[in-house]
């Protein structure tokens, strides 16, 4: 049984939800949001609330699906009234970065600065040279591209340097120790 599933989502002030068939569309103040659900699951909407219920004998397809549909509405509903961020910090001697136009440049330690090209919707800043903010109104965009950016130098375990999410810890290895 799906705990996620059950769950009522509340839509907030100024957000419009528009269904043609499996098709929702979500409006609200940072933009438009398109998705196609699972005919699986049979969502109710009833004045600012939405429900989710599976539609025949929950197997494991439905199962999986009743949580996950809902989940993701929720993700469209917060993105677009509120928008999703993740902050990338850059550690290491020498180690920044910088705009230019459409792209992302990152100097991280190899012989030539690595271009990574923004996605369109996507807005990327960087405050100073070693944070970089990524916002958007879809959460698995703004997430795939933090990762992305995040595998270019993931941080390594016995100085830490590297890329890493903001708040993130890396347990540091002790190395070799002479006799």
């Amino acid at each position: 049984m799906s705990r996620i599933g059950y769950k009522t989502v509340v839509i907030p002030e100024g957000v419009t939800v528009t269904r043609d068939g499996d098709q929702v569309t979500v409006k609200g103040p940072k933009g438009e949001l398109t998705e196609t659900f699972s005919p699986l699951v049979e969502m109710k909407v009833d004045g600012n609330e939405v429900n989710f219920e599976p539609t025949g004998k929950y197997d494991n397809k439905e199962r999986a699906m009743h949580g996950t549909s809902r989940a993701n509405f929720n993700n469209m509903i917060e993105g677009v009234a509120n928008g999703f961020k993740k902050n990338l910090k850059l550690v290491g001697v020498g180690y920044r970065t910088q705009l230019k136009g459409k792209t992302l440049i990152l100097n991280v330690g190899y012989s030539n600065p690595v271009e990574v090209p923004l996605p369109e919707d996507l807005d990327v800043k960087v405050p100073d040279n070693t944070t970089i903010e990524i916002e958007g109104i879809n959460k698995q965009h703004v997430g795939d591209f933090a990762a992305k950016v995040r595998a270019i130098r993931s941080p390594e375990p016995y100085k830490g340097k590297g890329i890493r999410y903001e708040g993130e810890r890396i347990v540091l290895k002790e190395g070799k120790t002479g006799k």
